[in-house]
């Protein structure tokens, strides 16, 4: 393909971007919580049933982050939700925190808190209210933030915790998306990660909700004894997820999802972020829409790697 053709097709597939509203912070209730619960809602200016997409973070960010993607659904017909998690820089040093080994489930908790109360969200943003389609719902998180997703969607601890905790699954959560999320647990984490870092030790053979899974093919983590195929685990383990997309000498940020020329970011590429940014909301809008062949278009123009970007595979 030329790129004027794989230009045209991104515009194709992408379609037109409405205006975009937000309002933050709005603080939930949330007993027993170390502090109050805040989130950030984004959604196009008009439409009805719109498709909701609540959103994980990775560690220290906040629901300030991920504009590219976060504006980009909401552009595209979703409500998106963010929660900003206890491990946020804004909260404080991590390392001083009482609660630092409970993040995990702290996390978990706080997107169950933004299902409990979606109704009450919508109601408190006027803009909001009678337009969401609170029975579509989907979880997407990057990096720690897919670990908290995983869970919701089926993903199962495999070390000591399995013996006492009963599945984080969600029902209510019918689509997922999995950014640069960790692999396996067991032999496939390092001596760092099983020391520090033990709820890493998953298991992905009970997800079984539909799901992206989105890695980098340059993503080397400390925290396994593997390569960068450790963050495509979730699709190769899960008998849920259904697709897989790998980005281009993308590393752990995919070339800059969390924002423009964030010091986090070692592989800043617009390029990478508009594919990551195509490839997810028309996974979504598809899953939600059987009538939309978005992602049908979307997998025929990276399932060859024609696009240089990023390569798609689908399970049939």
């Amino acid at each position: 393909m030329t790129q004027q053709s794989i230009n045209d097709t991104y515009k194709h597939i992408a379609g037109n971007a409405e205006p975009v509203i937000t309002l933050s912070p709005i603080t939930l209730s949330s007993v027993g919580r170390p502090s109050p619960l805040q989130v950030k809602i984004s959604a196009p200016v008009t439409g009805t049933e719109l498709p909701v997409i609540i959103f994980s973070h990775g560690f220290g960010n906040s629901m300030d982050g991920y504009a590219p993607l976060v504006h980009y659904w909401a552009s595209h017909g979703f409500v998106v939700i963010q929660a900003t998690h206890p491990d946020s820089g804004r909260l404080g040093n991590f390392d001083e925190l009482p609660y630092k080994n409970e993040i995990w489930r702290i996390r978990i908790h706080d997107i169950k808190q933004i299902l409990d109360q979606l109704q009450d969200i919508g109601n408190t943003f006027e803009g909001l209210k009678g337009r969401m389609a609170t029975d579509q719902i989907a979880a997407v998180g990057h990096s720690f933030g897919g670990h908290t997703t995983s869970m919701l969607l089926g993903a199962r601890m495999a070390g000591p915790d399995q013996q006492t905790e009963t599945s984080f699954f969600d029902e209510r959560i019918k689509a997922g998306i999995l950014l640069s999320a960790g692999g396996r647990g067991g032999d496939a984490l390092s001596d760092f990660a099983k020391e520090h870092l033990p709820y890493l030790d998953q298991d992905y053979s009970s997800m079984q909700t539909p799901t992206l899974v989105v890695a980098g093919d340059k993503d080397f983590s400390p925290l396994t004894t593997m390569g960068p195929e450790w963050f495509t685990d979730a699709y190769f383990l899960s008998p849920g997820a259904d697709a897989l997309a790998t980005i281009y000498n993308g590393e752990h940020m995919l070339g800059g999802i969390s924002g423009y020329q964030v010091k986090e970011t070692t592989d800043e590429d617009p390029k990478k972020v508009e594919a990551v940014q195509l490839l997810t909301s028309a996974y979504l809008k598809s899953f939600f829409n059987p009538d939309d062949r978005t992602w049908d278009l979307a997998s025929a123009l990276f399932r060859m790697g024609n696009s240089g970007i990023a390569v798609v595979e689908n399970r049939s």
